[in-house]
């Protein structure tokens, strides 16, 4: 069996933990500069491009666990579960809880995630093994486990500056061998999204945020240039 690039189809399942892009519900950081709905959009195209990247991974499943509805915005190839209710830790852990064998979990903030990015998780995980994928914020954008614990997960405090230390430490307490993925940017507030779509400035998030930026909604924001030239680059934590 072989994968979409030629290669061997992975035993991990790759999970994205998604909120249904409804206006008013998604985004609400970037809300001002941008509308509501600007942001629903955005969201929307950062949604798509991570699920684009998943389609593109060689695994075995794709499993999207989904607060709201699908939409036009799903390709075929995914099984969709409901998310449950509580906090993120608890979200993720029965996210987690609905796999068997190896698991790797990723959100919808980060469209700049490619196969590439994703493959060392994905190459023959091994007993006793994590993969943990830092954000720039102080959180993490991807968590891979070669045996699903849900108990991993509950009670790290998330959505804090001290979210990845804590879970890091929480996987290192549990005796499993940390390997880390690249480092990634979240997109939270204007300023994340015009560093993001500098980075990938060929996908749909990138695309969908230039529309914005011609309407005006970005009209007194620093541009992207800018913004990776500056040398006090801060970003907030995030909740899927």
């Amino acid at each position: 069996m072989t994968g979409t690039a030629g290669g061997a189809v992975s035993g991990t399942t790759l999970i994205v933990l998604a909120k249904a892009p409804v206006p008013g519900r998604v985004k609400t950081r970037l809300t001002p500069p941008y509308t509501p709905e600007e942001a629903a959009r955005i969201a929307e195209a950062s949604l798509a491009d991570t699920l684009d990247a998943v389609l593109a991974a060689p695994v075995r499943r794709r499993l999207l666990v989904l607060d709201g509805e699908p939409g036009s915005w799903l390709p075929p190839g995914f099984e969709v579960v409901p998310q449950c209710a509580g906090g993120l830790d608890e979200r993720i852990a029965a996210a987690f809880a609905a796999c068997t064998g190896p698991a790797l979990l990723i959100g919808m903030d980060t469209p700049q995630v490619s196969p590439a990015l994703l493959a060392p998780a994905l190459a023959d995980p091994g007993p006793g093994d994590a993969w943990f994928g830092p954000a720039e914020d102080g959180g993490f954008w991807a968590l891979g486990l070669t045996e699903p614990d849900p108990s991993l997960l509950l009670g790290v405090p998330m959505s804090v500056t001290e979210t990845g230390r804590v879970q890091r430490q929480r996987l290192y307490d549990a005796g499993l061998t940390v390997r880390e993925l690249a480092r990634l940017r979240d997109v939270d507030t204007a300023r994340d999204a015009e560093l993001v779509a500098a980075e990938a400035p060929h996908g749909r998030f990138a695309r969908s945020l230039a529309r914005g930026t011609a309407t005006g909604a970005l009209a007194t924001q620093p541009t992207a240039a800018q913004l990776l030239a500056s040398d006090s680059l801060t970003a907030g934590p995030h909740a899927w």
